[in-house]
């Protein structure tokens, strides 16, 4: 299994979902999207559940991206792109009930298809966030969209562009709002436990009503946004070989801020 789930086993009302992939730095491949967006719709239908928390195995990461090995044919055409991220996501699924990231060590990549459609997140004190696309010269579309419907223009340009040569630490996200609160590593469940208990004891109408309207203040700009990923990615993207080579050459050089 890629992921795993503890359901419900009071009235709480929480169920805590981790991808487990702690030897790939919790990266995702296909097993991954298909239970993740099998939990989703499992989370719909259930009656106990009334908020999640969302975490990574491990303290090292909370989710690096796609996994590269995996092998994910494109069409021939520059007007489309088949991306397995785009169903990754609570929203992308239609499940409005809130989830609460809770981010221990590096979110990088993918990881902002899941943080961009979370409610808030929490991190750990070692927590980084950064967007390698453009070092391997790929466009950064889809996240740089997610992560621009919660912080500054200036601060996602940055991070979008900067690669690999910079993360963003837990405290530089905390003050730009991607991060709602930073708390030492061995508390990081907790805090973010504690948080979805206090949501998941509300009205749940009121609460998903709520979660929806607030999503809905920024969608039309975002399915605006997304419209053009395709068509930006299949310009701007390198062929898949010159990716592999730039990967494989450069080296792990980065500073924190």
């Amino acid at each position: 299994m890629s992921v795993t789930c503890d359901m419900p086993t009071s009235k709480d009302g929480v169920a805590v979902v981790t991808l487990d992939r702690p030897q790939r730095h919790n990266a995702i491949d296909l097993d991954t999207v298909a239970e993740l967006t099998a939990l989703w719709h499992e989370f719909r239908m259930a009656d106990d559940v009334r908020a999640i928390v969302l975490t990574g195995a491990g303290d090292k990461a909370f989710c690096t991206g796609i996994d590269r090995s995996v092998d994910v044919p494109q069409p021939p055409s520059p007007y489309s792109i088949d991306d397995p991220l785009l169903r990754l996501g609570p929203k992308s699924n239609d499940l409005w009930k809130p989830v609460v990231a809770a981010v221990n060590g590096m979110a990088c990549g993918g990881a902002f298809y899941l943080l961009g459609e979370a409610e808030f997140v929490i991190a750990a004190e070692h927590a980084t966030f950064f967007d390698p696309h453009t070092t391997y010269g790929m466009v950064s579309a889809y996240e740089s969209v997610l992560m621009a419907q919660r912080m500054p223009y200036g601060e996602v340009m940055r991070m979008s562009l900067m690669g690999t040569a910079e993360r963003v630490g837990a405290r530089r996200a905390y003050e730009t709002g991607l991060v709602s609160e930073v708390v030492p590593a061995d508390e990081l469940l907790d805090a973010a436990l504690r948080a979805a208990a206090v949501i998941a004891s509300y009205p749940t109408e009121a609460v998903q009503g709520t979660v929806r309207a607030v999503w809905s203040a920024r969608e039309a700009a975002r399915a605006h946004a997304l419209a053009q990923a395709p068509h930006l990615i299949a310009l701007g993207n390198l062929p898949p070989e010159r990716q592999a080579e730039l990967f494989t050459s450069r080296g792990g050089e980065f500073r924190v801020r």
